[in-house]
């Protein structure tokens, strides 16, 4: 390879961030610097779900082998979720169906990031302890990182992938209304800066599978992918860990406390007696399911809001930094990994120099935002399906055409997930190093 064009900074070594450096290595000998707050490479969460569009991505980087040896199911080889109403205490509707032929590859987030850990590359150096808070760019052009710790560094391009409360997003729409008048509209500053909550609390638990299966024998949660629907409420679980555990989330769901602040913690333990509290309307296979977790803990769903632009001069977002959406689709994970395809291998690409380093960036911006933003709008309206408050749908209140609505609502939900099963992920790659050449050109 010839000598290395610049250097990059990757702040946040989460999946998108851990992926975006595994991407550059395959394709270049450009130098990275992964900074991650933490004193290790790890994860919060627990189920993690990898659909079509993004094994692809897996396969071309040459993943695909190791995730498959940690999945509960290989890929691909697996029909959709099952999705059931479930509040109703004497049994579940019969509403049962497969989503699609296929479905996704679950497994625990920490097999994930172990496996992108083995794949990082010799050009990476992973620095730990290392929390960015803010970023400036020296009269040179270059970008001079400053830390948490009162240390700095320098890199050519920087990548936040830090998540939802990104100090790089923070940072960069700032600069642009102090720096660039009229780039954005300044009076939704806090908009673009801030998360909000979405009124929506998540209660997490993952425990044996052998518990389940002996506290509630022929229990579908303890092998499928199930969505249990109800008003106001629903649980997603599936299995993980190569189907020794069990991976819950139930939300409790109130619109009316959307875009209002959250008081206290976003992440907190619960009591087992809250958790159950919430759900003592759904049917038995559900309420056993729930008896199941010890230690739930509780999240107060925030999101980013849609953001007008994700890159500035040689800045970028990437993942939650970007586009932190509701889970509904289970695409969050994803759509960092896709984030971090096109980005990497834009990054790592013959053609780009650090001359032309903004023109690739918003390559990336233009390809993927649209995007990524158009999922995370429908993942919102996905979740209202679910919990029975998406306007004309059935609202779980009048019964009087039940399985009419149902059935209506049945094929609503199929079609908002039909984006997932393609390879359009690989398709993007080829139209952005397409508008690269002929940016070059």
């Amino acid at each position: 390879m010839d000598s290395p064009k610049f250097r990059v900074a990757i702040c946040g070594a989460g999946i998108g961030g851990l992926l975006l450096a595994v991407t550059i290595g395959k394709y270049s000998n450009v130098p990275i610097d992964l900074y991650e707050a933490h004193s290790e490479v790890t994860t919060t969460g627990a189920g993690i779900s990898i659909w079509r569009r993004t094994m692809v991505i897996m396969q071309e980087l040459g993943l695909y082998e190791d995730l498959a040896k940690v999945a509960s199911r290989a890929p691909d080889s697996s029909h959709g979720p099952y999705v059931r109403r479930s509040d109703i205490p004497e049994g579940g509707h019969h509403w049962f169906h497969q989503t699609f032929p296929y479905g996704p590859s679950s497994m625990h987030r920490r097999d994930m990031v172990d496996v992108l850990k083995k794949h990082l590359p010799s050009t990476c150096t992973v620095h730990l302890l290392k929390r960015m808070t803010t970023y400036t760019r020296a009269e040179s052009g270059a970008l001079n990182l400053h830390f948490a710790d009162g240390t700095t560094a320098t890199a050519d391009v920087l990548v936040g992938a830090d998540g939802i409360r990104s100090p790089t997003r923070k940072t960069m729409f700032e600069r642009l209304v102090e720096d660039s008048p009229g780039t954005i509209d300044a009076t939704r500053l806090s908009e673009y800066v801030d998360a909000k909550w979405t009124g929506c609390l998540v209660y997490r638990g993952v425990f044996p599978t052998e518990k389940l299966q002996n506290h509630s024998p022929g229990n579908p949660c303890a092998t499928e992918m199930i969505i249990a629907c109800g008003r106001g409420r629903h649980v997603v679980s599936y299995p993980v860990s190569r189907g020794t555990q069990v991976n819950v989330a139930a939300f409790v769901n109130d619109p009316q406390l959307a875009d209002k602040p959250f008081e206290g913690h976003w992440v907190t333990d619960v009591s087992e007696e809250e958790l159950k509290g919430s759900f003592e309307s759904f049917e038995p296979y559900i309420r056993e399911l729930i008896e199941c977790i010890e230690k739930p803990s509780r999240w107060a769903l925030h999101v980013v809001n849609e953001l007008p632009l994700s890159t500035s001069g040689h800045v970028a977002l990437l993942g939650d930094a970007c586009h932190a959406m509701t889970p509904h689709f289970g695409a969050g994970a994803g759509q960092a990994i896709e984030d971090a395809f096109v980005l990497g291998h834009l990054i790592a690409h013959e053609l780009t120099t650090v001359d032309n380093l903004s023109t690739a960036l918003r390559i990336y911006q233009d390809i993927r935002l649209p995007f990524s933003s158009s999922v995370a709008r429908e993942s919102w309206k996905t979740g209202f399906m679910y919990d029975f408050l998406a306007p004309g749908y059935f609202n779980g209140v009048d019964r009087s055409r039940e399985e009419e609505e149902l059935e209506c609502l049945q094929q609503a939900i199929r079609k908002q997930w039909e984006w997932q099963v393609g390879d359009a992920s690989i398709e993007e790659w080829i139209e952005a190093e397409r508008r690269l050449k002929e940016s070059v050109s």
